[in-house]
């Protein structure tokens, strides 16, 4: 009960950030709706929910808080390191000098020392390109962000299409079902009266028997269907839901025609492959930085005491600084850095053959997509041209057997011609809706609320 009410408070929350024009009767309608009653969700509400409440999205957006941070403690490495320290020497055995055949010995029994410390570098190409390459890095982090919203649409939506498919197929199989209980009614009539044969009356019952397991099957499609919409949800999966609408709504958008998209530019596969060319680059480029010298500036400021007793009060404390400038010029490393700088080449030119490759990929999944819709759309007005004639087809094969002019074979078959096109009907829409969605996902378009 809790995560109903949490849900639907979501759900009007949201809808009244993004869709102000929202008239509030409706809000209110989803605010109140009684427990007995199942959370009907458009489209678009269940994309917002799945957009707060899918942890993939989730986990994406802490990716990028934690690339952040990291980005944030490279670019610390410009700044002074200060720190301070104190440390207590106490000899337990104090050194000998053996002179002129004495025995002296150095030191005090306790030395202390404390004082602060700072270093910064002032010359250092390689931790200059390193700062770039943390950039990138959370630069790849908001790309993949992006990619997980764009995954999660295409899987929402087909996920929201697979229920009205199954629904549609479940009102196809309903209606099977009741014509096959009428039309045994019909013919149990007849044959009390001896009009027809006892063949057509087992056949009859048959019909019925057979048309039952759809029925439960397409029952079984919806609820595995929305078990699967609310896993991506992120809700609960116990909670009672279910989706607005029909395909046939979105028949009008089969006929005004899809707008074919060719341009990849904003693919979030291929940018993702090219932010990591450019990573490559400037990973390259640090590598060659190694050969280069690096200037430092460290400075220390001390004070250190040295007595033989434990009063500290008495100590005399002498203070020291010293000011470090240090150069340091790479000569020899054994190959190491010419390896390193061959291995990055490599992998840079590796990664641009893989960006290559998976261009190609994608246009050909893209023309694919295409093609099948161009398919669906001709499936789907077929099937429609079907439909009107296998219903009448049906009407007639009924009529025609109540007044003894034909068979329940014809019957039979005149069912089966018209279940067949509504399905058809349905599942080419279906198929279209899933194929735009797919092609939306190609080319990177960010039909969701931000």
């Amino acid at each position: 009960m809790k995560s109903k009410m949490f849900l639907m408070t979501l759900v009007a929350a949201l809808g009244l950030a993004s869709t102000p024009v929202m008239a509030q009767e409706q809000v209110e309608a989803i605010a109140v709706a009684p427990e007995s009653q199942p959370l009907v969700l458009t489209l678009e509400e269940a994309l917002r929910i799945a957009l707060n409440e899918n942890l993939s999205v989730q986990i994406a957006d802490q990716t990028i808080e934690i690339k952040k941070y990291a980005k944030k403690g490279t670019y610390a490495s410009l700044w002074p390191e200060i720190s301070a320290s104190a440390t207590w020497q106490r000899y337990v055995k104090k050194q000998q000098f053996h002179i002129m055949g004495e025995t002296m010995e150095v030191g005090t029994t306790n030395n202390y020392s404390a004082g602060v410390s700072a270093a910064m570098p002032l010359v250092n190409v390689q931790l200059w390109k390193s700062l770039k390459l943390s950039a990138m890095d959370v630069e790849l982090a908001v790309e993949q962000a992006r990619s997980s919203r764009i995954d999660m649409v295409e899987q929402v939506s087909t996920a929201f299409y697979q229920v009205l498919l199954a629904k549609d197929s479940y009102n196809v199989y309903k209606r099977v079902y009741d014509n096959a209980v009428e039309n045994h009614a019909i013919v149990e009539k007849k044959y009390k009266v001896g009009a027809v044969s006892e063949y057509d009356f087992i056949r009859s019952q048959v019909t019925v028997s057979n048309a039952e397991p759809s029925v439960f099957q397409s029952e079984n499609a919806i609820v595995l269907a929305l078990w699967q919409l609310k896993a991506l949800l992120g809700v609960d999966l116990e909670m009672d839901i279910d989706v607005a609408g029909s395909l046939a709504d979105y028949e009008q958008m089969m006929m005004a025609g899809y707008n074919l998209k060719t341009d990849l530019s904003d693919n979030s596969s291929l940018k993702q492959l090219e932010i990591q060319e450019q990573m490559l680059e400037q990973t390259l480029k640090m590598q060659r930085a190694t050969n280069l010298p690096t200037l430092s500036l460290s400075a220390n400021y001390n004070y250190t005491a040295m007595d033989e007793t434990m009063e500290i009060q008495h100590y005399r404390w002498n203070p020291y600084s010293v000011a470090i400038l240090s150069l340091d010029i790479p000569i020899f490393a054994g190959g190491k850095r010419r390896a390193n700088i061959k291995q990055a080449k490599l992998n840079l030119a590796n990664m641009q053959l893989q960006r290559e490759n998976a261009e190609r990929q994608l246009r050909t999944a893209l023309m694919s997509y295409q093609n099948n819709l161009q398919t669906n759309v001709k499936e789907y007005y077929a099937s429609s041209q079907n439909i009107s004639q296998a219903k009448r087809g049906y009407d007639i094969a009924v009529k025609r057997y109540e007044v003894g002019g034909g068979t329940l074979v014809d019957v039979d078959n005149s069912q089966l011609a018209y279940t067949q096109a509504e399905l058809s009907r349905s599942t080419a829409i279906y198929n279209y809706l899933v194929n735009s969605v797919a092609i939306d996902k190609l080319v990177g378009e960010q039909n969701f609320a931000e």
